[in-house]
């Protein structure tokens, strides 16, 4: 039987102006979408001496959104696919001999998208079995990233945020904070220093993508006491057919124990005002998530420091970066059966 609470919250979030019900219709189906990926990269030849080159590429993840299957890998040595920090799937390809003058690598899969709607903020009977977080990093979600500090400046700022708002719960809280980054923040990728998520560019020039917005929205929730993570993979275009994807997207969840995990993309929400209410609980199925969190330590563990975040491909030569490598990225949509 719902809880009281779960019966009741639809209609409070709505006398507070924090949810519309028409924004996210009680009855309406999550959509989905089929179609054909292919990731492709390419390594370039490597300068004499060199010995061995490892690549890394992301691979998608099956969860309650999507369904992963078929996949197929094509590459001119051996290759192996292991779980990395947060349950991400990394492909790992390890090169030497005559692989070193330059090689490609191709990710072939099929995938199911499901629009991911919040059921509480979509106002459907939910029992606090079904909220459980079945997360098991939920600390790391509190903690800070490396360019998004949990220091004094950003919890006063958040606070800021949430007494102006006069925010309560975390539910509340969490909705003042993407209202002030959706209203706060411009996208716009000219100039230098955008796409890092770096939290105190972002709140300093108040542009950016999305990693800039989320990098402000999940670092604010976090000073607040919020857990919230960060999602990074493809957006698709919303027209059926075959294109070619230019390049990433990213966006965020946060937790709170009435509603469970929340979907949130306030950099789609600036760019679509007329989405703003739809993109506070719900991502569209317009997408395809590779890899979880942020500071990403990789199987085998690369060399280098860990990753601002992992979506392109990543190699290392010796144990040092590689530059100049290519990529390419496909989506292909199946016509429903």
């Amino acid at each position: 039987m719902p809880s009281p609470i779960s019966r009741l919250l639809p209609l409070l979030l709505t006398g507070l102006g924090l949810f519309s019900v028409a924004s996210v219709p009680k009855t309406a189906e999550p959509r989905t979408r089929t179609f054909n990926f292919e990731y492709t990269a390419t390594v370039p030849a490597q300068a004499a001496g060199v010995k061995e080159v490892d690549l890394w590429l992301p691979v998608p993840h099956n969860d309650k959104s999507q369904d992963i299957r078929d996949l197929k890998i094509t590459a001119p040595v051996a290759y192996e696919v292991k779980t990395s920090s947060y349950g991400n799937q990394v492909l790992h390809v390890h090169a030497t001999g005559a692989a070193l003058q330059g090689f490609t690598v191709s990710m072939k899969l099929q995938a199911t998208r499901r629009e991911h709607l919040n059921p509480t903020l979509a106002g459907q009977p939910v029992s606090r079995k079904d909220l459980a977080p079945a997360d098991p990093n939920m600390k790391r979600w509190l903690a800070p990233d490396s360019l998004v500090p949990l220091d004094p400046k950003i919890r006063l700022w958040s606070q800021e945020v949430i007494a102006k708002a006069n925010a309560k719960t975390d539910l509340e809280k969490a909705k003042a904070i993407y209202e002030h980054v959706v209203s706060t923040v411009t996208y716009d990728k000219t100039g230098q220093g955008w796409g890092r998520g770096d939290i105190y560019y972002a709140c300093d020039a108040r542009r950016g993508n999305c990693t800039d917005f989320h990098a402000v929205f999940i670092g604010y929730c976090r000073a607040a006491g919020i857990p919230a993570r960060f999602s990074i993979g493809f957006p698709l275009p919303p027209e059926r057919g075959t294109a070619e994807v230019k390049g990433y997207h990213c966006w965020a969840e946060f937790y709170t124990k009435e509603t469970g995990w929340v979907p949130v993309d306030a950099s789609e929400a600036a760019k679509n005002p007329a989405k703003r209410a739809y993109f506070f609980g719900a991502h569209d199925e317009n997408r395809l998530e590779f890899t979880r969190g942020r500071d990403l330590v990789l199987a085998p563990r690369q060399h280098s420091g860990a990753l601002n975040y992992f979506i392109y491909p990543y190699a290392e030569a010796d144990g040092q970066p590689v530059s100049g490598l290519q990529q390419q990225f496909r989506v292909q949509d199946l016509a429903k059966k």
